[in-house]
This record gives structure tokens, C-alpha cells and sequence, in this order.
């Protein structure tokens, strides 16, 4: 239907002519509508289903000063309804510690996104782990973790270990998903929003 919509609109507008439509086409319409709408993109992105922001941000046709823009407003709207005294100025200990926590956010491969204060989870699994966000540094390091991982697999499946076969696979999934990821934000660098430095609140 939409197909030939477009076939009747071409003879008017030249645009349409030969433009083909996907199933997947709609989503990144939807992703797009979200933010423009001014719903921040982290929201969306876990409406998608999305693990990384930048794979959403792939899929919305707007620029990152929209996106900014779009999440400080949301924000703004947050704050003002939480407790004034939820925004006091902030100590010097207060700030060493939210550094030191960050310190300990570095692992191997980049850094780990969980929420601040929360430990690590997934047993320092990094791979299998959504939070890991890796380093593009550091995709040769996923090549020879990979390579590992097949030789491994093939000793597993010559003794027949069932188990350590599916564990594999299970790994090697999430490692060339976070490695097809990576490769995706070179092509398409994040925005530097610069390091948040302590402030004092008017009130």
C-alpha cells in the first residue's frame, strides 16, 4: 500500500520514485518521533530494546544539539519536582568519593556504565555484561579474546562438553555484539559534554 502510494506521489514529486520502504524503516521513524517530541533518548533507547544509547542514536535522524537539548529540558522538568535541599551544595568528601567510585569503573576492556554506587553484579563477567562500554583502544584485545574462545570451543567440542560449548557461544555472542557496537560509535563519535563540576544552588 505504501509502495504504491509512493509510485502515485512520484508523479508529482520526483522524490518518491523508486523509494522503497522496510519494516525496519518504521522503527527508526519511531525513534526519531520520540526524540523530537522531546522524550530524552535514553527512555527510547530502552523502548527499542537497545543496550548502548549510540545504537538509538544511530537510528534518530536529528542533531546532537537536539538531543541535548531535548535532555536537559527533561532534566529541568525532573528537578523541579524533588526537594529543594536534594540540591545543596555539594562537600569536598562528597566529591571524592563520586571520583574515587568512578576511578574504579575502569576495567580491562573501557569502563563499566552500572548506576553510580551500585556494585558490580556479573562477577567482573565483563563481556556478557550490558554495562561494559568498550574501549575502541581495545578492539584488538576483542580479536584475541575471541580467537581464545573458538580454540576453547573447539577443544569443548572434541570432548564433548556440552555445557562449556553453550557457555562459549554464549560469550562469543555478546563479545561480537560489543565489538560490531564499538566499531558503529567510531563511525559515529559521541558528543563531549565536558566533566560536572561542583556548584552552588540559589535558592
Amino acid at each position: 500500500m505504501i509502495s504504491r502510494r509512493g509510485e502515485a506521489l512520484a508523479e508529482s514529486h520526483p522524490g518518491f520514485r523508486g523509494l522503497k520502504f522496510t519494516p525496519h524503516d518504521f522503527r527508526r521513524i519511531f525513534a526519531t518521533e520520540l526524540v523530537n517530541s522531546g522524550l530524552p533518548i535514553h527512555i527510547g533507547a530502552a523502548l527499542l530494546g537497545h543496550i548502548n544509547i549510540q545504537t538509538t542514536r544511530g537510528y534518530v535522524a536529528v542533531f546532537n544539539e537536539d538531543v541535548i537539548r531535548h535532555y536537559q529540558a527533561h532534566l529541568h522538568q525532573r528537578r523541579q519536582v524533588r526537594p529543594v535541599d536534594e540540591y545543596r551544595e555539594t562537600t569536598k568528601d562528597e566529591w571524592a568519593e563520586f571520583d574515587e567510585h568512578f576511578d574504579r569503573r575502569k576495567v580491562e576492556l573501557g569502563s563499566c556504565g552500572r548506576p553510580y554506587g551500585t556494585p558490580c553484579q556479573h562477577a567482573h563477567a565483563c563481556i556478557r555484561c550490558p554495562m561494559l562500554h568498550i574501549n575502541p583502544k581495545m578492539l584488538s584485545r576483542l580479536e584475541e579474546l575471541e580467537a581464545d574462545l573458538l580454540a576453547r570451543l573447539h577443544r569443548a567440542e572434541g570432548e564433548g562438553w556440552v555445557g562449556e560449548i553453550e557457555g562459549i557461544n554464549l560469550t562469543l555472542r555478546f563479545l561480537r555484539a560489543k565489538r560490531e557496537d564499538t566499531e558503529r560509535r567510531v563511525r559515529r563519535p559521541a558528543v563531549d559534554l565536558g566533566i560536572p563540576s561542583p556548584r552552588s544552588v540559589t535558592r
